[in-house]
């Protein structure tokens, strides 16, 4: 890889100039030229070493709902189910994992309701029990990896814990496209669903856009910014495939900890340097006893287990059960689909 295009991916992963020309000002920090960024992106986008380029949606805050979901699909008949399953454009994210719970989704729907609605019709097609794991507490989020395997956790405060004799309840952030915001953000509809998939790799991207909404510049520029300070877009920057780019091991751990002691313990954990995504999720016993995910990368392993063993000190008495679940392939990789 040469070095513009290692410097793509460590330095673009957030931060994308809302200005005419956002590749000129690209290759100026970069002591580039604007024809040379933008077919670095070209060419790392269709080798697979990025996955997507554009903003990245929090579809929380548009009305939708964000949640985890896993099944156990027999290895005789994986692949038939892994095709079933991406088949749903509910489905952003796909990867198999090596555990019995073997399979496992992020699942993005335009509303509440439709969660459960698509939790049910993935179970009805597939034949197989669907367990949902929704987000009862965000402790941290914010991937950033750098080639050569470092993860760069860009870290952002969590709300303060609450006390263990009051444990906290899921508080989803509060919706944008509805109440009195509704009808203003409903106007900026048309851009997430023109962007969702990524930005043109054009000179004036947003002119792009603009032409294809048929309208001006400035309004896709001024609606992008007012979705970034909402908070409905997390960042807008180029997604690597960790794989490609050193990271062999990916490790979803979790852990049984206690009730009363998850949410305090689970703000810590969300501050370590190498987590990348901090969650409470559900338990569904008997078969899953784990109400902590936290999700760790590394060059190999034995990287991820050492990581594992910092979170296990941290937790102490209070983890009953632990294990790693590594993902052994990408199934799909697509980011969230409104629909029009």
């Amino acid at each position: 890889m040469d070095e513009l295009k290692r410097r793509l991916i460590d330095e673009g992963q957030g931060g994308f100039p809302l200005v005419e020309r956002p590749f000129a000002v690209v290759a100026e920090r970069l002591n580039a030229d604007e024809d040379a960024v933008l077919q670095a992106l070209r060419e790392l986008l269709a080798d697979g070493t990025l996955t997507r380029f554009g903003p990245l949606y929090q579809i929380e805050r548009l009305g939708g709902a964000f949640s985890l979901a896993a099944l156990q699909a027999p290895d005789a008949d994986f692949e038939r189910i892994a095709a079933i399953v991406n088949r749903f454009p509910e489905v952003a994210h796909n990867y198999r994992r090596d555990h019995a719970f073997n399979m496992w989704f992020v699942l993005a729907t335009e509303t509440p309701a439709g969660m459960a609605e698509t939790v049910e019709r993935i179970a009805k097609v597939t034949g197989l029990p669907v367990f949902n794991f929704p987000k009862e507490k965000e402790y941290f989020i914010e991937a950033r990896f750098a080639v050569g395997g470092r993860a760069v956790a860009a870290q952002t405060p969590s709300p303060p814990a609450p006390q263990p004799s009051q444990p906290s309840q899921p508080s989803p952030p509060a919706p944008l496209l509805s109440g009195e915001r509704g009808v203003a953000m409903q106007a900026l509809k048309p851009i997430i669903l023109a962007t969702q998939a990524g930005l043109p790799l054009v000179p004036q991207p947003y002119h792009a856009l603009a032409a294809q909404l048929g309208s001006d510049a400035a309004t896709v520029i001024n609606g992008l910014q007012t979705l970034l300070d909402l908070g409905a877009i997390r960042r807008i920057g180029v997604v690597p495939n960790h794989y490609r780019i050193g990271y062999a091991a990916n490790g979803m751990t979790v852990w049984d900890v206690a009730d009363e002691a998850v949410d305090t313990l689970g703000e810590q954990i969300g501050t370590l340097e190498f987590v990348t995504h901090c969650y409470r999720r559900p338990r569904h016993l008997p078969e899953w006893p784990y109400n902590l995910f936290a999700m760790a990368h590394g060059t190999s392993r034995e990287e991820v287990a050492a990581k594992a063993n910092c979170v296990a000190d941290l937790l102490g008495a209070a983890c009953r059960n632990r294990t790693i679940l590594y993902s052994t392939r990408i199934l799909k990789k697509t980011g969230l689909r409104l629909s029009g």
